[in-house]
């Protein structure tokens, strides 16, 4: 097991008391199908680094990634039985998370699953670790430097077809450049080119699954229904009819209590909504069951960090968007997760603390 800098205390001529890390034993690894590598791989490395053995379970609709990861850990040299790979759908993660001989789950995925895994790991006191769904704010003030902001906002909106937990959902844009900004990004926008994930001049692929398509559309349809306005797509791509093809999408026109800027969407849909002050702007933005991540643009340091502060949310970028250190935590609030992901923090979760005392 890797070693991991833990706690001791010198108490006066009496005692000294040191804590010690063992590993919590089996780990079930659930994950979902947005990014099967990269998602299984940041649990995988700090469960095994940890002393654990794994029992993976990737989702149904992406099995292949998780399984040659499972083979390249065995022809590393992994003895057999450490690394350990399930395939099936919700009743195979159902097992893994009642077993009696799993000690701890770590899942990403949907909120509606975190609270069925809470649940069926009740009885026997699992750990859990939990990133679940996000509905994350873009703020945008009127001193961002603007094509910076589009640039990212092109990637935070539509990177993976939106299908990102982290992805900005929700644009807020200080109203006296809304205009200015709409007009860039609806026209940045309309350049991306949507089609065959192969072809490298490809930006926006094609969604998962038809369930999930459908999905999508189901909030498109409401679009009209609750007031809103497409700037750009909306729609099925163009001549792509026989994929689970949706052109990047631009809404505005919708009020905070709209399905489609309550719910998590997870597509290449965004809506974008004005704000006068800080204000209005924190009250629009916390007022949501996620907490995972947001963005935050503006070139004034004080409102940055004042603003920054009071975000209900895990991670909070300034002036960027994702950019990772696998050191610091990673996880969110509210109904986006429970426990931190990251450096010491996966292995607070990937293992246990003893601690032991000497008398003196």
């Amino acid at each position: 097991m890797i070693s991991v800098g833990t706690e001791t205390y010198h108490q006066d001529d009496i005692a000294i008391h040191y804590a010690v890390r063992r590993p919590v034993g089996v780990v079930g690894l659930i994950n979902p199908w947005n990014l099967p590598l990269l998602l299984m791989t940041w649990k995988l490395a700090p469960a095994l680094a940890g002393g654990n053995t794994v029992v993976m379970k990737p989702s149904e609709v992406t099995p292949m990634t998780a399984t040659v990861l499972a083979q390249i850990c065995s022809d590393a040299g992994v003895p057999d039985g450490v690394v350990n790979m399930v395939h099936g759908f919700g009743e195979t993660g159902a097992a893994i998370t009642s077993h009696p001989d799993v000690d701890a789950i770590a899942f990403t995925g949907e909120t509606v699953t975190g609270s069925a895994i809470m649940k069926a790991a009740a009885p026997t006191l699992k750990k859990l670790s939990f990133e679940l769904g996000g509905k994350n704010p873009n703020i945008i003030f009127a001193d961002a430097d603007l094509d910076d902001v589009v640039e990212t906002t092109l990637r935070s909106s539509f990177m993976n077809q939106g299908e990102v937990c982290l992805c900005g959902s929700r644009i807020y844009v200080e109203r006296t450049i809304m205009d200015e900004f709409l007009e860039k990004f609806v026209n940045e926008t309309e350049k991306l080119t949507v089609g065959d994930p192969m072809d490298p001049n490809t930006k926006v692929g094609a969604l998962v699954s038809e369930e999930h398509y459908r999905k999508v559309q189901s909030y498109l349809e409401l679009v009209p229904q609750e007031g809103g306005k497409f700037l750009t797509g909306g729609k099925q791509a163009q001549g792509l009819e026989k994929g689970y093809y949706i052109e990047p999408t631009i809404i505005t026109g919708l009020g905070k209590d709209s399905r489609c800027v309550r719910e998590e969407i997870f597509g290449p849909v965004v809506t974008v909504i004005p704000f006068d002050t800080e204000e209005e702007l924190l009250e629009q933005v916390n007022d949501t069951h996620y907490g995972l991540s947001a963005s935050l643009w503006t070139t004034n340091i004080k409102r940055a960090h004042r603003i920054a502060g009071q975000i209900e949310a895990g991670m909070v970028w300034i002036n960027t968007w994702f950019l990772r250190d696998l050191r610091t935590p990673f996880g969110g609030m509210k109904h986006s997760g429970l426990g931190r992901e990251g450096g010491a923090h996966s292995f607070d979760f990937y293992t246990e603390l003893s601690n032991i005392t000497i008398k003196l």
